[in-house]
Order: structure tokens, then sequence, then C-alpha cells
């Protein structure tokens, strides 16, 4: 049985983990992280990993970019795998990320959805096969208590695009501010904050008299927990390096 522990737990992701957790035979709860240092579980509630007196075969990270330092201190001083599900990371900390990859094994993805994976294969295979004949526009929408934007998942989207784009796109997210015609380099980024959205992203390719969207739109927050526990389980046991989606389902 591997022993996971929750990062963020109290939270709405928190939740989620914990539930889906439950359904499964193949791990447990073992303990969870959350400033707050409470919750009505059955098991401990700790305001840092260094406090935690169980030993987790894994952490899940949904809590917040402030608490990675602790935890890779943790990763590494333990070798505990973690799996980083938490956005807003900064060029510093993912530079962090990184470096702590070379002692201890990490999975990092913006998105934990199977079916975000599919959209970005299939950008990036539009992006390749429309060129410079069409213009290509990210939009996503999220509820409006997130706090980064544009979010992680679209960031994702867009440099996968950029891989496989010619000529080379560049990211655009604010045309208010320029009175000029549209670049055949833009990548256009568009945020949308309301209501209780779990999370919607369309890639839009426009073109002369024709366009192509693909669009993901998930419904429940459950779908990023049963990745992320996906994840956690293919971590256990593998050797120190940066893992992402891409891994996992090469593997399954």
């Amino acid at each position: 049985m591997i022993k996971i522990a929750i990062s963020g737990v109290c939270g709405k992701m928190g939740r989620n983990l914990v539930t889906s957790i439950a359904e499964r035979s193949d791990c447990e709860v073992c303990c969870g992280i959350d400033i707050s240092g409470s919750g009505s579980y059955d098991f401990p509630v700790y305001t840092s990993p260094a406090q935690m007196a169980e030993k987790p075969d894994v952490i899940i990270d949904y809590s917040h970019p402030s608490a990675l330092e602790g935890l890779l201190d943790y990763a590494k001083k333990n070798g505990t795998p973690i799996v980083l599900s938490t956005t807003g990371y900064s060029e510093e900390q993912m530079a962090a990320i990184e470096e702590a990859s070379k002692e201890v094994a990490l999975f990092s993805s913006f998105n934990m959805s199977i079916g975000i994976q599919l959209l970005m294969a299939l950008s990036k295979k539009a992006a390749a096969v429309l060129g410079t004949q069409f213009d290509i526009e990210i939009i996503e929408k999220h509820h409006n208590q997130k706090l980064d934007a544009p979010s992680g998942t679209a960031l994702m989207l867009a440099n996968a695009i950029c891989e496989e784009a010619e000529p080379q796109k560049h990211l655009v997210y604010d045309r208010h501010s320029v009175r000029q015609k549209r670049d055949i380099t833009e990548i256009g980024m568009h945020s949308v904050r309301g209501g209780t959205i779990v999370g919607e992203h369309e890639v839009l390719f426009a073109g002369p008299d024709e366009c192509i969207s693909l669009k993901h739109t998930a419904s429940s927050k459950r779908v990023f927990a049963e990745g992320s526990v996906n994840a956690a389980v293919f971590l256990v046991g593998k050797k120190p390096m940066l893992y992402n989606m891409t891994n996992l389902l090469n593997e399954a």
C-alpha cells in the first residue's frame, strides 16, 4: 500500500484528492500538510513537511508556490518523490525544481488531465500542418478565485505549439496597448475569470475563410485529482529525474 501525504489538504483540490484516494486499493493518505494545521480528517495534518512524523512514500502538492522550498528541502533530505501540481511558479522556482530533480524523483505538470494532454498533442499537430496560413489564439477560462493568469495550462499549450510552429512564435498578452495589425508570429493569450468555471481551454486556428477550434472543458476538479494520484503511484520507486504526463502515458 502506497502512503501518500497531501500538501494543501484543506483546499478544494486537497479534499478531492482525499476522496479519490479513498476509492482506491493501491494507496492511502497517511497525513496532510496545510498552513491552517487543521482539518476534519482521520489522519494528522501538519503545518509544514518538516513536522511530519509519518514517512510517506510520495507527496502530492496542491498548495501554493510559497510552499515549494520546504517541500524540496524535505524531498532531498528524505528521498521522497513529489508530484508538483501547483501553478504560478517563478522562473527561479522552476530552476530550483530542475536542480532538485537531480537528487530526487519529481513530477511536474501544469495540468494533470489526460484530456489536456490530448489537446496539446492535437494542437501541435495542427500547428505543424497549418503552418503560417492560420493565426493561433489561446483562450482559457477559470473561476474567479484563480490567482495566476494566463493559466499554467495555457502556457503549456503555447509552449508545445511553439515547438512545432515555423517561423518561431511569440506570445502576446496585451493587444490593446499597441495599435497595429496582427503579426503572423503571434500567439494571442486570453484569460477569462468568472463564477465557478473549473477550467476551459480552447486553441483557435483562424485561417482564410475557415476556423478550427480545439477545446477541452473540465466539469469537475476530480479529473485533476485522479491524474495526480496516478502520477503519485507512477513516481514511487523512480530514479531522480523531472517527470511529466508524457512519461506517465508512455508507461501506461
